[in-house]
């Protein structure tokens, strides 16, 4: 289910479907319980709880970083707890800075392998945090679920479209939650960030299913997942911040009609951008 490698393409048409904060209401509470406590605790950051949890959720949750890669939102904030002065960093992140911002893979094992050849221990603190992070969303005792929506939608598009998740979410998570809530059986394959970048993904999917790209549509509620569909030059539909199952009842009602016949492209494109932005400014 998780690979690329066994992928078969079965329709003309392909939906790559973002998870946390778009297909699963599991966005805020991972963030506000899971990612910025963990990284209080491991950067010692206790004495500035409020203060750093709300910057976590601002950069993480509400502005147009929404949904950027975990270790992409951990440097970004530790940058900003300087850069506003709320406290001095005991930990220093320069080297952590560079491997984000250069590696081709952001994912724990590709962190890993640049750990035992450097044994940097800012790497390590930060693999450290991951770990922690993803310990403790196993543990979440939390019933939400998918959206409003979701599971009707999914049952509908499947019968028109390949489905795959496409997610830069840890994958024994992805599995667990979209089994729970019995989606697993629409999807073709489930993708997280140890299949590679949302981008990588996309590009995969249309290179071993010949797909036309005005036949592809990635599904998502982050700046990260338009730029990855804009990145394979194919349409991306906006799942709204707030207004979620509005957005897949549009999705299955409107949007996968225009999508098959062809009017997706265009006007109808840049007016969901359009719409995506304002939502989230």
């Amino acid at each position: 289910m998780n690979s690329l490698k066994n992928w078969v393409r079965h329709k003309d048409f392909l939906l790559c479907v973002d998870s946390d904060g778009c297909a699963m209401d599991t966005m805020d509470i991972k963030h506000k319980s899971c990612f910025g406590p963990k990284m209080i605790e491991c950067y010692g950051l206790e004495a500035h709880r409020e203060a750093v949890q709300s910057l976590w959720d601002e950069i993480n949750l509400y502005r147009l970083s929404r949904g950027i890669n975990r270790f992409l939102a951990l440097v970004e904030t530790l940058k900003a707890i300087e850069e506003r002065g709320i406290c001095k960093l005991s930990e220093p992140y320069d080297r952590l800075e560079v491997w984000a911002n250069t590696s081709r893979e952001l994912s724990m094992p590709a962190l890993s392998a640049e750990i035992e050849k450097t044994g940097d221990p800012q790497l390590a603190l930060a693999l450290h945090w991951s770990k922690e992070v993803n310990e403790a969303i196993s543990n979440l005792k939390d019933d939400r679920g998918a959206y409003p929506g979701v599971k009707e939608s999914l049952a509908e598009l499947s019968r028109v479209a390949d489905i795959s998740v496409v997610s830069s979410a840890n994958g024994g998570a992805l599995e667990s939650e979209w089994h729970k809530c019995e989606l697993d059986i629409y999807i073709n394959a489930l993708l997280g960030q140890e299949s590679g970048s949302k981008a990588f993904c996309i590009s995969e999917l249309l290179r071993l299913g010949g797909y036309e790209k005005n036949r592809v549509l990635m599904v998502g509620d982050a700046p990260g997942d338009l730029k990855a569909a804009e990145k394979n030059g194919v349409l991306y539909y906006p799942i709204l911040v707030g207004k979620e199952e509005f957005s897949w009842n549009r999705l299955r009602g409107e949007a996968i009609g225009r999508l098959m016949d062809g009017s997706f492209e265009g006007e109808y494109q840049e007016q969901l951008k359009k719409e995506f932005f304002k939502n989230l400014s």
